[in-house]
């Protein structure tokens, strides 16, 4: 079997205060059209989050190229991928950002500029996949981009609006921020007021439930039965929406599909390789 290949931080700038951002690819250099995969990871997450890594390098064996990316205002840095050192970054990040970033790398997969030799690329079957949050930013990037074939949501909401409660808007709006405690490095980062006031700005563009009910493109959704933040009863209600959307329940499952960060090993979880392959036999049955 040929040599996986991975192109590391490939450096993108965003149109947003041109502020730079990085991916990479994962894929088998066999000079054959393979499908391609951009995976989108949730809210605190990043591009080296936990088993992504490990997923790409799965995906790449199966004979997609699996590019993951990091939102330019998700608080880590090209030169500091790892932390959430830019809390300023992270607060002053939104929905309309992370559309735009997305189209940023699409537009360059689709270019000449892009690191993959064309050889090596079935652009007509290129794909989203997105974690969580990210997850309501895939089916909206779906939507409206036609260059998108289909699209799995992991996990995923499916509106954006229940990141904020009525209850704390008006304390949000006095103060100009809030702040959330990050579990894992018991940072307490920012979230700037910019965040409401984009989403109502951008209310008819961001507007998940409406995608969901709209969606012409295959769209397949991966919940876990036990997922204590996002309830599987949100992906049971997402599919009422659209019943052409394909559902999968994991049993046992929990948000992040049994694995977590940091993961040392080589290994997928389990829960982790049935959700992958399910997405990867959904996309390969779109051919």
């Amino acid at each position: 079997m040929e040599k996986i290949e991975k192109l590391d931080q490939v450096i993108l700038e965003s149109k947003y205060k041109n502020r730079p951002f990085s991916l990479d690819v994962t894929y088998r250099p066999d000079g054959l059209p393979k499908p391609i995969i951009l995976h989108i990871h949730g809210f605190k997450g990043f591009n080296y989050w936990g088993y992504f890594n490990q997923l790409a390098n799965h995906a790449a064996g199966k004979g997609f190229v699996f590019i993951k990316m990091n939102f330019s205002h998700n608080g880590t840095t090209p030169d500091d991928p790892l932390d959430f050192i830019d809390l300023e970054a992270f607060g002053s990040n939104n929905f309309s950002i992370e559309q735009s970033d997305m189209g940023t790398v699409i537009d360059y997969v689709f270019s000449d500029d892009f690191a993959v030799h064309k050889n090596e690329l079935d652009l007509g079957r290129f794909y989203l996949t997105g974690h969580s949050r990210g997850g309501a930013a895939v089916i909206l990037k779906g939507y409206y981009d036609k260059r998108v074939k289909g699209v799995a949501s992991w996990a995923g909401i499916n509106n954006l609006a229940s990141h904020f409660s009525m209850n704390e808007i008006d304390e949000w709006k006095e103060k100009g921020v809030i702040y959330i405690e990050n579990s894992r490095t018991k940072q307490q980062m920012p979230l700037y007021y910019q965040l409401v006031e984009d989403y109502e700005k951008n209310k008819e563009s961001l507007n998940v439930p409406h995608a969901i009910k709209n969606f012409m493109k295959p769209l397949c959704i991966i919940h876990g039965s036990e997922d204590p933040t996002v309830p599987v009863r949100v992906a049971y209600l997402t599919q009422k929406w659209n019943p052409n959307i394909e559902l999968h329940v994991i049993e046992g499952a929990d948000h992040v599909f049994n694995g977590g960060h940091p993961w040392t090993n080589q290994e997928l979880p389990e829960n982790v390789t049935t959700v992958m392959n399910l997405t990867m036999d959904f996309f390969n049955s779109l051919q």
